[in-house]
């Protein structure tokens, strides 16, 4: 979903953004979220899971508490203004079109499955996916292009936690149109456990579910800090990025000759801001605020620096610059470190 920066300006502008969200009025009804909600259900009794109907609402992000059968949609998808506001906050957003909407709501149904049918405790479960108990750590290193998982979300998703593989898994096999047998016949392990989805639902969906709990985490009406609040403390927790950047950015840049035509390479730099940080957390696994503090950071030293480039240069540069930044994205992801 694409917002008009002047949206999100207006919002920036309006008294709304110091409000305590709990006193905006936010809800489903009435809004596109409702419709989407309401084809996500069809989609439920398609594949015959209508005695499991969760109940939807609105909180800080994507998600299920454990033990749960209640989905949490992020507030921000509720209004265009919000929405608009988060993209140039975050730079990112989880649901940023319909399908993608759709997308995460699949996978969040996922754990709702898991959890009212207790699947995790069965044996056959654990054997596929590991144990529940395993540590859930926020901060994962996946293995990227692993043929043992499936990918469904951004960020090798499934690789983060059983409880995620599963949900992962469960998403695929749930969407509508899509040949997962044909698209992971070259997975042999990850193409199991699609099957496995598929007989496991095959077996439980004429049972009634074990616990329909709709405990909720964190919905809106709670909610007693502003949205400038909320987006604040987002940025507070981004940690630092590399400072000494200079030789890298000095290879990608290198000085134009006097007589050409030449750019500013910091304007160059945060003109790719957008693109990257879809692509760099599509492709690797490096959350979008990461990328994008590593860009600015990447800005301000080209800046401080000068640094210019030939015109003609343009097309290397930007390869250049993106693959520098996938690169450290990279090493970030399976070491936890920009550099060693």
């Amino acid at each position: 979903m694409a917002s008009p920066p002047a949206v999100a300006s207006r919002f920036r502008e309006s008294a709304r953004r110091n409000q305590p969200i709990r006193d905006l009025g936010l809800r489903i009804e009435g809004t596109r979220l409702e419709s989407l909600v309401a084809a996500f259900r069809a989609e439920l009794v398609q594949v015959g899971l209508e005695r499991v109907q969760p109940r939807v609402y609105l909180s800080t992000e994507w998600g299920v508490a454990m033990g749960s059968t209640a989905i949490a949609i992020p507030f921000y998808l509720v209004d265009v203004e919000l929405t608009a506001y988060h993209k140039e906050r975050v730079g990112h957003l989880e649901g940023f079109s319909d399908a993608d909407i759709l997308r995460y709501l699949r996978h969040e149904m996922g754990h709702v499955v898991n959890y009212a049918y207790k699947l995790y405790q069965r044996e056959d479960w654990t054997t596929r996916f590991g144990p529940i108990s395993k540590p859930y750590l926020e901060d994962y290193h996946p293995r990227p292009f692993s043929r043992s998982y499936v990918r469904h979300l951004p960020g090798w998703y499934a690789q983060k936690h059983p409880d995620e593989d599963w949900a992962e898994s469960f998403a695929v096999w749930m969407t509508p149109g899509i040949d997962w047998r044909t698209q992971y016949k070259a997975w042999p392990r990850a193409l199991e456990k699609l099957e496995y989805v598929g007989s496991l639902v095959e077996h439980i969906k004429a049972k009634e579910p074990e616990t329909l709990s709709d405990d909720l985490d964190e919905p809106v009406t709670n909610l007693p800090y502003s949205v400038e609040q909320y987006y604040e403390a987002l940025t507070d927790n981004i940690e630092a990025v590399p400072a000494d950047l200079d030789g890298l950015l000095g290879s990608v840049f290198p000085p134009p000759q006097a007589a050409e035509p030449s750019r500013e390479a910091a304007a160059l730099i945060l003109s790719l801001e957008t693109a990257l940080l879809d692509q760099v957390f599509i492709w690797t696994g490096h959350f979008p605020e990461r990328t994008r503090a590593l860009v600015r950071q990447m800005a301000s030293h080209a800046q401080s620096l000068s640094l210019r480039y030939a015109k003609d240069d343009e097309p290397a540069a930007i390869v250049g610059l993106t693959t520098l930044i996938c690169a450290l994205a990279m090493n970030h992801v399976v070491q936890g470190s920009y550099y060693e």
